[in-house]
């Protein structure tokens, strides 16, 4: 094979779906990275957000904070500080693990897509690290954050939309790992054979 077809073969990959699957781990890793870095060198500004949404207190749909809450189901708010500091690091520490694990399942990738090694590491890599960003959004925010600490009703420390756009963007890159292809099989074409 000379130089050029092995460079033909090379940009080909560029529009095949194990690198449209690595794009979106990718991204997702960088996302997660970048919060879990913020979170750690700006601790207090998402604290804040993790204890109003832990302590109800804004869950009156805009009135102010502790005023015109609900008494059937203030019960579930917690007021110690150290289960507030022990949510938050627990988020930090998911939002760490899911990005150093996307980070090696995009250098895995790589690996994959311009070099000689297969696709499952990467594959096994990406599953596990989308999967924790959509329990902590979808589980934690979402769930536990939107309905049992009725997040849903605050104006000021609702995080819903973003917790639904960081659930569906790992979701979606799921969904791409997931979808069988010949692509997958390393030493195959992404192209189907041409029937002669």
């Amino acid at each position: 094979m000379n130089t050029h077809t092995a460079g033909e073969q090379g940009w080909k990959k560029l529009g095949t779906l194990p690198f449209a699957a690595a794009v979106f781990v990718f991204v997702n890793a960088l996302y997660i990275f970048l919060v879990a870095l913020g979170n750690i060198t700006d601790y207090g500004t998402n604290f804040a957000f993790v204890q109003h949404v832990l302590s109800m207190d804004t869950t009156n749909f805009g009135q102010p904070a502790g005023k015109g809450l609900d008494p059937d189901v203030m019960w579930r708010a917690i007021d110690n500080p150290v289960l507030w500091h022990l949510g938050y690091i627990g988020v930090i520490l998911i939002e760490s693990i899911a990005a150093i694990v996307l980070i090696i399942a995009f250098v895995d990738f790589m690996r994959a897509i311009f070099g000689s090694a297969s696709f499952a590491r990467a594959r096994r890599w990406a599953s596990l690290g989308l999967v924790l960003i959509v329990l902590l959004f979808a589980g934690g925010f979402i769930a536990v954050g939107g309905e049992w600490f009725q997040m849903w009703r605050s104006t000021d420390w609702n995080g819903l939309d973003p917790a639904i756009r960081n659930a569906m963007l790992a979701g979606i890159g799921l969904v791409l790992l997931h979808l069988p292809s010949p692509a997958w099989a390393k030493g195959e074409s992404a192209e189907p054979a041409s029937q002669h």
